[in-house]
């Protein structure tokens, strides 16, 4: 017998098993990093935006900074009002993805490794890797979580929610 039960989008996209404390991890991803980052990135492109995009070795620096600063802030409002959380974590973690592969993998090697740079430390390996990416992985698990988990109790403009 045929399947009828169709798939609720509504419920998938919008839905939440998360606690209310969630609020902390969407605080910690939107307010203290990818919002204020994403500006940064706007305001100050030659240091946070495409210059350094153009130093790691990112294709494209002067379009892709631009565009991840737009895309980090308003992703990061996003999360932090707890609207479209899962949605809005899906950039932020192929964002972070691409941090990590383009500036932690070569300080993990010691050199260059694809097309990324190596930055100017004062040690590389595997210890080195780990001190410069450990707000990489938070942000990239925090990230995940929200995905997995939805937005929480506690929304903008929601009273049935809290």
């Amino acid at each position: 017998m045929p399947r009828t039960e169709s798939i609720n989008w509504q419920t998938i996209l919008f839905g939440t098993r998360a606690p209310g404390w969630s609020i902390l991890v969407r605080l910690i991803v939107g307010l203290v990093v990818f919002f204020p980052e994403g500006i940064q990135k706007l305001i100050f492109p030659a240091i946070l935006g495409a210059g350094r995009f153009a130093n790691i070795g990112i294709p494209y620096p002067e379009l892709m900074g631009p565009f991840v600063g737009l895309v980090e802030t308003i992703c990061g409002a996003l999360i932090i009002l707890g609207l479209f959380t899962r949605l809005a974590a899906v950039p932020l973690i192929i964002i972070m993805i691409v941090a990590i592969v383009s500036t932690k993998i070569p300080i993990l090697l010691g050199h260059d490794f694809w097309i990324f740079h190596l930055s100017k430390l004062s040690r590389y390996g595997f210890w080195s890797m780990l001190h410069e990416a450990r707000d990489d992985f938070g942000m990239l698990l925090g990230s995940i979580y929200l995905l997995i988990e939805g937005w929480g109790r506690m929304v903008v403009g929601c009273a049935a929610c809290a």
